[in-house]
Order: C-alpha cells, then sequence, then structure tokens
C-alpha cells in the first residue's frame, strides 16, 4: 500500500531527482504535478499578549501543537526576516524572542538540526546582530541550533515549469533539502508590494538578481511560493512598520499590537495580516495572485479560527 507524502517532501525529492537526471541541462520542477491538499478550511490562529515566549506558545498550542509540524529528527528551517541593519524597536526586523521561542518548540519537538538565516539587504553581520537574533539564539545554547549566513555556493537553478512571472530562477537548496520550513516574516508596509508579509519573507532564501522581482511582484511572489512551501506560517505583528517600509528607521512608523498569527496556509496568514493596516486582502496584489493560483485561501470567511 501507497502511503501519500507531504507536498513538501514531494518537492524535495522532486528537485532531488531533477538535480540528478539534469545531466547538464538545467533542473525543471513541475509544478503541475504536485499532489493536491483536500480541500478543508485551513487554520488560523491569532492571539494578543505582551509576554513573547507565552504569545508565541499560545498561538503554536492552538493549532495543535508545534508537533503537528516537527517531527523527531526532523532538519527545521526557521526563516525570520533579518535583512536590515535596525534594531528591535524599529520594526525592520522579525522580533529575537518570536524566533528564539520558535527555535525552542522546534527542538523540544526532538528536532536533529534547526537552520536560520537570510540573505539579507544590509551587512549581514550587522543585521544579525543588531536585530538581536544572534544573540538571542545563542543563548539557547544548543549544537542544534545553526545560525548562518547565505552560502552563495549553495543557490541552484531550476526551471519552473508553469511559472508565470519567470521560468528560472536561483533557490536555497538548504530550505528545499530540510524537512520543515517554518516561515517568519514581520509585518510591515512595502513601497512596491504595498505590505511584506510571509510570501515576500521568501525572497530571503533565493539568489539572483532579486530587484527584476519588482517588475511584476504579486506574480513573481506566487512562483517562488509556489517552489518554497512553508509548512507553517507564524507572522510577528508584536509591532507593525506602517509607513516608511521594508527598512523604516521612525520610531513613529512603528505601531505594537502584540499579535501573533499563524496557519499552516500562508495565503491566509497574508490575508489577516493585511486587517491590521486596515486593508481587505482583496487590496493587497500578492494575496490576491496567490490565491488566484491556488495556494491558499484569502477569503477569511472561508478559514477556520482556532
Amino acid at each position: 500500500m501507497m502511503h501519500p507524502i507531504d507536498r513538501r517532501t514531494f518537492i524535495r525529492r522532486t528537485v532531488q531527482t531533477a538535480i540528478a537526471a539534469a545531466a547538464g541541462g538545467l533542473p525543471v520542477l513541475d509544478l503541475l504535478s504536485m499532489p493536491v491538499q483536500a480541500g478543508q478550511a485551513p487554520p488560523l490562529a491569532v492571539r494578543k499578549g505582551r509576554d513573547i515566549p507565552f504569545l508565541v506558545r499560545e498561538t503554536i498550542n492552538a493549532l495543535g501543537g508545534v508537533e503537528n509540524f516537527v517531527k523527531q529528527g526532523d532538519v527545521v528551517v526557521v526563516k525570520p526576516n533579518i535583512g536590515w541593519d535596525r534594531t528591535v524597536e524599529l520594526a525592520a526586523n522579525t522580533h529575537p524572542e518570536v524566533v528564539k521561542t520558535l527555535v525552542q518548540l522546534c527542538l523540544e519537538a526532538g528536532a536533529k538540526q534547526v537552520r536560520i538565516f537570510d540573505r539579507t539587504c544590509n551587512d549581514e553581520r550587522r543585521c544579525y546582530m543588531q536585530s538581536g537574533i544572534r544573540p538571542a539564539l545563542e543563548a539557547i545554547r544548543s549544537d542544534r541550533v545553526s545560525i548562518e549566513y547565505i552560502d552563495r555556493r549553495s543557490f541552484k537553478e531550476l526551471a519552473i515549469k508553469g511559472g508565470r512571472a519567470f521560468d528560472r530562477w536561483e533557490f536555497y537548496l538548504p530550505v528545499i533539502e530540510a524537512d520543515r520550513l517554518i516561515n517568519v516574516p514581520i509585518a510591515k508596509h512595502h513601497s512596491i508590494s504595498r505590505l511584506t508579509l510571509g510570501m515576500k519573507n521568501l525572497m530571503g532564501v533565493i539568489g539572483g538578481n532579486r530587484g527584476r522581482l519588482h517588475h511584476d511582484i504579486a506574480e513573481s511572489l506566487s512562483d517562488i511560493a509556489s517552489v518554497i512551501h512553508s509548512d507553517l506560517t507564524v507572522v510577528d505583528a508584536t509591532r507593525i512598520l506602517t509607513a516608511n517600509g521594508p527598512q523604516g528607521g521612525r520610531l513613529q512608523d512603528v505601531r505594537k499590537l502584540d499579535t501573533l498569527i499563524a496557519s499552516p496556509d500562508i495565503v491566509a496568514a497574508d490575508a489577516y495580516a493585511a486587517t491590521l493596516f486596515g486593508l481587505s486582502p482583496t487590496q493587497v496584489p500578492t494575496v490576491v495572485a496567490a490565491a488566484r493560483r491556488g495556494l491558499g485561501v484569502m477569503d477569511l470567511n472561508q478559514v477556520r479560527m482556532v
């Protein structure tokens, strides 16, 4: 009897097979043949609270606990936004306590290794320190936690069958090869995509000239989200950047909300996050494009609040 495999396992096996079989050609990732999940209302957890470690645990527990997403022996990538040389209070990067608590939960679930990295916009060493994320993770003191800079040699160009904005791009193999991906963006204004949330955060695990994606940002991010599947998206809205994003730099642009959003459906998580800015999900082009592609649920009446 054949047992069904989850979509992430399918992606990883497909990429590994494609690379092995390419024989000098460009590996092709066939998005059209991926297994489709049954049409059930995705769960969405939203919680508020000032104690961030407790808030993270409460939110993940509402989804059935981290064990629903991380299994014993898994290699897990936790992908925060660490893109900017900004301190915590300026809300340009994911809050370090959100990242730290998620990593601790992964360890408690028996993860073999938890890897944390981002392709930063500013100097990576300054970003990792100024964001507070490196010091927070080093405080865990576990040899199963790996705080890494992006290795430029580990990008692999893949042809994307079914891509709309582009038909090939460089993807970061450690993400595809991991057992699980937990996507942890901060909710921010963005001058081009209107908002930067879960799908936009995936730009931190691709190579190439990322500026090209901004010519058709909605379809570009949908192409990326079709390949890099997030098993869990946790949107940090403990404080949000309401203007001058994505880099920010002014405290008057920051609003403290003490809120966390989590869902296995990246589109649903992004759709709800849009409402924190007074926007309908239909006003965020990246959310609309992804929903049209069948990458998730945009209509919040069709999600299951837990």
